[in-house]
């Protein structure tokens, strides 16, 4: 069985000693496949220093996440775009709109994923959405942007059904990760409506931990409590789940 984390930020874990149980304990639970999203300029060295020590399970993705997205996103931009050429790159993410914590730079931040969007067409690549109390938002955007080249992975998913259904449409696929969890969310009762071949799996570690983890830190090895609570709402076998949802990573990032 291979469980694949589309969407990790085990790099914020820079102690070799303390990244290394992390990993063992992903080999331990079958997650051997990890996408790794970037958030900014900073983090573009700790992302390449796991990929490094893991080249056989990492898969590096750049962009430039919505809550980095102030007054001089250019300029940020200006400082990633060089990466693009020097490490192959899986995808364009994460990038979206975030107005949970701030509506300050909505401008800002809708212009830098339209110009994202454009790397990621011009590079051929999928692109990796954050949305946060911004559906509408993003959906407009890529509703402006949509064409034959326009693909990738809606991360962190817990929106309504006509909502998965919208996104589904435009060909992306919906990451399910540690919210699938708790019962109050109500995705429980919406992912049984939605086909496994419409979804990947993820943790966004170390956050939104699953039950029983959930208020601790998050890590890739829990993944494994995701597929879980994903088979027995789709009433199947964890193995089919891993099977499906690894194959479509494999549709998406080309590997």
């Amino acid at each position: 069985m291979v469980l694949t984390d589309t969407h990790t930020h085990l790099y914020y874990e820079t102690d070799a000693a303390l990244r290394g149980q992390l990993m063992q304990r992903c080999f331990d639970n079958d997650v051997s496949r990890l996408f790794l999203p970037n958030v900014d300029a900073t983090s573009i060295p700790l992302m390449f220093n796991l990929l490094e020590a893991y080249p056989d399970n990492c898969y590096p993705m750049l962009g430039l996440h919505p809550c980095s997205v102030k007054a001089d996103w250019e300029h940020e931009l200006m400082l990633m775009q060089p990466y693009l050429h020097q490490h192959k790159m899986y995808a364009i993410g994460e990038i979206g709109i975030d107005l949970y914590w701030d509506k300050t730079f909505l401008t800002e931040q809708v212009q830098a994923f339209k110009l994202q969007i454009k790397w990621a067409k011009q590079m051929d690549l999928p692109i990796v959405i954050h949305c946060r109390d911004a559906f509408d938002e993003v959906y407009q955007v890529l509703l402006d942007e949509n064409d034959e080249k326009l693909r990738g992975v809606f991360h962190c998913f817990g929106g309504a059904l006509d909502q998965a259904e919208k996104i589904i449409a435009l060909g992306f696929y919906l990451g399910i990760g540690g919210v699938v969890t708790y019962k109050k969310a109500g995705l429980d009762k919406i992912l049984p409506q939605i086909d496994l071949r419409h979804i990947v799996l993820e943790t966004d570690s170390p956050y939104l931990s699953p039950v029983p983890y959930r208020g601790k830190p998050n890590e890739s090895s829990y993944l494994i409590y995701i597929a879980q609570t994903v088979a027995e709402l789709h009433q199947t076998s964890v193995e089919n789940v891993a099977n499906i949802t690894t194959e479509n990573s494999k549709k998406i990032f080309g590997v």
